[in-house]
């Protein structure tokens, strides 16, 4: 019978995964690699399940959940600390224990669901900073070849919100991740605006590392970023979309009307998903379908609030890209990861 995948994604929804495999303890990879190996499908990787659409009907394949836990250190010299942590640590919470050991790099990440396993494959980032700026090794088990690999930043294809590990989905699953961190009282310079003006400080300014870290907390959850535990809100997996390249002509279109543009980390202008969807006439809070709404607080953030279906789920997302492209000609991308998808 397996694990009913709605048990271990945020959004709560998806069916069976009668092959289902748990990976808690390091050693033991080698032995389960040789049971997935005989399993067959294609293996999917599973973290914390917080960008994750689960299909009704579930996954054949073999899945695998990482559950490993634990973080070394080695110094490199008096100002850099190496850092490897497994797969299964929860991203937030090594966000802020780096903050608590004097680490600066990773700092602006903290409040981010998901694992740290999972962080390299979307290229996790926030508030001017993503994984790819710290990481300097990445060790994957590569299925197509069986071999584990020890992959640095040059061979992941890091881009916005993107990876190698992206593209080819079902290739590798990712074991560790090992981060250089710059020992230092002060965080990296502040570079986005909102933030900025919620610490009272000018860009480019690098504030203490706990306040820093507290205040990208603390503004998260005024925004809606943070998944409750309970309540509306706690059924959902985050942003729905990424925010879309555009071009010169879309670009005067959006800022005619007054949407926000900005230069993504890949220098690519780019315009905001939640105010094109706003534009298109949606707003937190908004019934969009039996038992699917915009969160209370924004309109990116889709919400399960009673019993629904990924397939409906999933409609609602590609009706919403539909709505905000009639209304400005933009092609919105998926950043939720549906399993539906999957051979």
């Amino acid at each position: 019978m397996g694990e009913l995948l709605a048990d271990h994604t945020t959004l709560r929804l998806g069916g069976p995964a009668p092959h289902w495999f748990t990976h808690a303890d390091p050693a033991t990879w080698r032995d389960l690699a040789r049971a997935v190996h005989r399993t067959p499908g294609r293996p999917f990787t599973l973290g914390g399940g917080s960008n994750t659409l689960a299909a009704d009907s579930g996954y054949n394949g073999p899945v695998i959940r990482m559950a490993t836990t634990g973080i070394s250190t080695r110094a490199l010299d008096h100002t850099t600390v190496e850092v490897t942590a497994q797969a299964g640590e929860d991203l937030s919470s090594l966000a802020l224990w780096t903050v608590s050991e004097g680490l600066s790099g990773i700092e602006y990440l903290a409040g981010i669901p998901g694992t740290i396993g999972a962080a390299p494959v979307q290229n996790t980032g926030a508030y001017g900073q993503q994984i790819a700026d710290a990481l300097t090794r990445v060790t994957a088990y590569d299925w197509r070849t069986g071999r584990t690999l020890r992959l640095p930043p040059t061979a992941c294809a890091f881009g916005y919100r993107t990876s190698t590990f992206k593209t080819h989905p079902g290739r590798f699953t990712i074991l560790s991740v090992t981060l250089h961190l710059t020992r230092s009282p002060l965080a990296a310079p502040v570079t986005y605006v909102h933030l900025a003006d919620h610490l009272g400080t000018p860009l480019a300014t690098r504030p203490p590392l706990t306040e820093a870290a507290n205040a990208v907390l603390t503004h998260r959850a005024e925004r809606g970023l943070l998944i409750p535990e309970s309540g509306p809100d706690s059924r959902q997996a985050g942003s729905v979309f990424l925010n879309p390249t555009v071009t010169h002509v879309q670009a005067v279109s959006i800022r005619t009307a007054g949407g926000p543009l900005y230069r993504g980390s890949d220098s690519q202008l780019r315009a905001s998903a939640g105010w094109l969807l706003e534009h298109a006439g949606h707003r937190p809070g908004q019934q969009l379908a039996p038992g699917i709404r915009c969160s209370s607080r924004r309109t990116l953030t889709l919400t399960a609030v009673s019993p629904t279906t990924a397939s409906a789920y999933a409609a609602v997302v590609g009706s919403l890209a539909k709505r905000a492209y009639n209304a400005h000609g933009v092609q919105l991308r998926p950043e939720l990861f549906c399993m539906d998808l999957w051979p």
